[in-house]
């Protein structure tokens, strides 16, 4: 099992240590980030959140690509961070940057056309509270993309039960169709690939929940 601090600084990065692990994470996890905002399609009329940033490598690519860009993230340092790497967009009123819970999003209802998440779903206390808060900020018709390690890899890393709570695809699944969220897709660059990318919309009050999975690479 690793080490309990290690398994802490990966939840809420803290101090240099943090910032270290930040970067390391950022390395780690490219190809799913570039991936995942592939499949987001950021564009310069969307209003785009990342809940949970950590380390930032997906916010400078859409600080490039989206009209305004906000943050989420659970680690007060993250945000102080984040603030100031971008602190130009800040004051220009295009990126803002707080810290809170994904169960208790600190925005206003439909505000955001777009929401990317990577690796934050091990740290959720409840997947039904996060995505009903996911769904109540996006826009009818809006996008979420959720990357993850499914539980059958991640259990293999033997993390600690009490930091990191293991997802199935499933359950992830499960909990975004039961939120409102509809064409629910589950995409891998490769079949081999042991991380999943889920693309899913939230419903048009005219639309019904629930639709089929789609799963592609």
């Amino acid at each position: 099992m690793p080490p309990r601090f290690v398994a802490r600084q990966l939840s809420k990065p803290s101090g240099l240590l943090g910032r270290l692990f930040g970067k390391l994470m950022n390395r780690h996890n490219a190809k799913m980030n570039a991936f995942a905002l592939q499949l987001l399609e950021a564009g310069p009329s969307d209003r785009v959140l990342e809940i949970g940033f950590g380390g930032g490598v997906a916010l400078s690519r859409l600080m490039d690509s989206a009209g305004f860009v906000a943050g989420i993230d659970r680690s007060p340092d993250a945000v102080h961070w984040a603030s100031s790497e971008f602190s130009e967009p800040v004051a220009k009123g295009m990126a803002t940057f707080q810290q809170g819970l994904v169960e208790a999003l600190p925005l206003d209802d439909e505000t955001f056309n777009k929401v990317l998440t990577i690796n934050t779903v091990y740290f959720w206390k409840s997947l039904e509270c996060g995505f009903l808060e996911i769904h109540r900020i996006l826009v009818p018709g809006g996008k979420v993309v959720i990357g993850f390690l499914p539980k059958e890899f991640m259990d293999k890393m033997k993390m600690p039960t009490d930091i990191f709570t293991t997802r199935t695809v499933d359950e992830v699944v499960g909990a975004a169709r039961a939120a409102g969220f509809y064409e629910i897709c589950l995409q891998r660059p490769q079949p081999e690939t042991s991380w999943v990318i889920m693309v899913a919309s939230r419903t048009r009050d005219s639309m019904l929940m629930g639709t089929e999975i789609e799963e592609h690479t």
